[in-house]
């Protein structure tokens, strides 16, 4: 299969979630995700309609932004070390792996010389797996406070990664636990937690039917060409 065919498939797949769960199609977007994706991939994705792009490293973000027109919209959705900062400031859309005060603060400095206000997710660690970066479920909203009072970042919502084992229910459980984070600090006055990203190639589909707004899909759009 062609990237055009993977990414019409993952679009359907997303349609037939959305509508088990009772949502709206289009209230999902979908991250083609360039990871492991050659150049010519991600030109052809491009080509068939897809304009949110996300990567994992930040020195491929930088090279490969400049293979897309200028209308093309990049995240950078891998960890973001501190001395990297000043490499994805005003050029990504949005970074969502914000997960710590000390990581917050330089993205606020470097946003301040450059006089950017810089969109951000937090990242939480929701399953508990100690491979995975993020946040800890009960410090959440500490951080959540602190990113919300910054005037150089703008927060647009929260990210976590699925667990590897547990099977579906622990998955969902992962999701859903993310969700009443959002819907939580909702309620205690937190505004701008538009965004849910959660959701790769093996589970996206649960992703959505658990209220996730964007996913993150790689494997399934460039990995599984024929």
């Amino acid at each position: 299969m062609t990237v055009r065919a993977n990414l019409a498939e993952v679009r359907e797949r997303i349609r037939r979630a959305a509508g088990r769960s009772g949502r709206d199609p289009d209230a999902v977007e979908l991250l083609a995700v360039t990871k492991n994706a050659g150049w010519d991939d991600i030109r052809e994705a491009y080509e068939a309609g897809q304009r949110k792009f996300g990567e994992n490293r930040v020195q491929d973000l930088t090279a490969k932004r400049e293979a897309l027109p200028q209308d093309a919209e990049w995240h950078l959705i891998g960890h973001l070390q501190t001395n990297k900062v000043k490499e994805v400031v005003g050029r990504v859309r949005c970074i969502h792996s914000v997960d710590s005060v000390r990581l917050a603060e330089k993205i606020a400095m470097r946003a301040d010389e450059v006089s950017e206000t810089v969109p951000v997710l937090i990242q939480v660690n929701t399953s508990g797996e100690s491979t995975k970066h993020g946040v800890p479920p009960e410090g959440a909203g500490e951080l959540i406070e602190f990113v919300a009072a910054l005037p150089q970042l703008r927060l647009e919502g929260l990210m976590t990664i699925g667990p590897l084992g547990g099977g579906e229910a622990a998955v969902r459980e992962s999701f859903r636990k993310l969700f009443r984070i959002r819907e939580d600090w909702t309620r205690r006055g937190i505004s701008g937690l538009k965004y849910l990203s959660m959701g790769m190639t093996q589970d996206f589909e649960i992703a959505v039917e658990e209220g996730a707004s964007l996913v993150r899909v790689g494997t399934a759009i460039f990995g599984g060409k024929k």
